[in-house]
């Protein structure tokens, strides 16, 4: 009897070991939120920084993580890895213990609706900002300030995370465009059929619509000083396609005398060149958190 109380004692005392190591680990979830805007559920994945389920006392700062195009909400996650990226610089203080969320906001682009802006049949940005935003920061642990809520992304998410702060500067501090899709290439008017109600003409008009580069040099004195109260980092490779949209954008702010950093690096428009951007993405947003 004495030994099996004992054996007992011994696995209780081993489960709650470990169950408070897990407890102590990054967790990263994948849930559904209902839009009644878009009427249709859509998926979200969610990092959780080590602590989260311990130290329910804690509020954290948060990355909005966009994807791009045909991308989905798991994307950065699988092909990134943004888990272990931000566990290793939060291991070496580089980075700041925050939550990663990235929603869903495409797939097939002939099949599935794409983009982070208003269109007809798909009014995501009005989703974003009255539902999805709202649901994260109440169901989480967000510190829900500008200052400590910053937004990012790739290709088509890196001009979506672009137009948000532009447009809802009071809600950012940051912004990190990788490889952004700031406006279409030369002879934009021919990339579609006016006419045309594809998803893909769709969202491809709403880019031009939505121009990053002519938003700023359209901008009145009053939006610029509201863009600068923003701190700016745009990455684009050497290779990439969208490079000179990229630098357009920068002699746009540049001209307008609005604060940014930008980079050119060795690079294409691939996994390989988004992943290596999270080395400088999650220490640049950390510091606008940390001020």
């Amino acid at each position: 009897m004495k030994n099996f109380l004992f054996l007992y004692t011994f696995l209780l005392l081993g489960l709650n070991s470990h169950a408070q190591t897990a407890n102590l680990k990054s967790q990263v979830k994948t849930d559904t939120i209902h839009s009644e805007i878009l009427n249709a559920d859509r998926a979200y994945t969610i990092y959780l920084p080590k602590g989260y389920e311990s130290n329910t006392d804690k509020k954290y700062p948060i990355l909005y993580l966009l994807h791009g195009l045909s991308g989905i909400n798991s994307s950065w996650f699988e092909s990134a890895s943004v888990k272990q990226v931000q566990d290793q610089l939060a291991a070496s203080g580089e980075s700041v213990d925050m939550i990663i969320v990235s929603p869903n906001a495409g797939g097939n682009p002939d099949t599935e609706w794409n983009g982070y802006f208003d269109m007809p049949g798909w009014n995501y940005e009005q989703f974003f900002y009255k539902e999805f935003l709202p649901h994260i920061e109440s169901m989480y642990r967000v510190i829900g300030n500008k200052q400590n809520r910053a937004v990012a992304g790739l290709s088509m998410g890196g001009g979506g995370s672009t137009a948000y702060g532009q447009r809802h500067p009071e809600l950012f501090g940051s912004v990190y465009a990788m490889s952004a899709l700031m406006d279409l290439p030369e002879n934009r008017n021919n990339q579609t059929d006016q006419n045309s109600q594809t998803k893909r003409a769709l969202l491809t008009k709403s880019v031009i619509e939505n121009s990053c580069v002519d938003y700023v040099i359209n901008a009145t004195e009053e939006q610029k000083e509201a863009l600068r109260s923003i701190r700016w980092f745009v990455d684009c490779g050497d290779d990439d396609f969208l490079l000179d949209s990229n630098i357009d954008f920068f002699r746009a702010m540049r001209n307008a005398k609005i604060p940014l950093e930008f980079r050119i690096r060795d690079g294409a428009h691939d996994w390989l060149y988004w992943q290596s951007a999270l080395l400088d993405c999650l220490p640049f947003v950390s510091q606008s958190f940390q001020r």
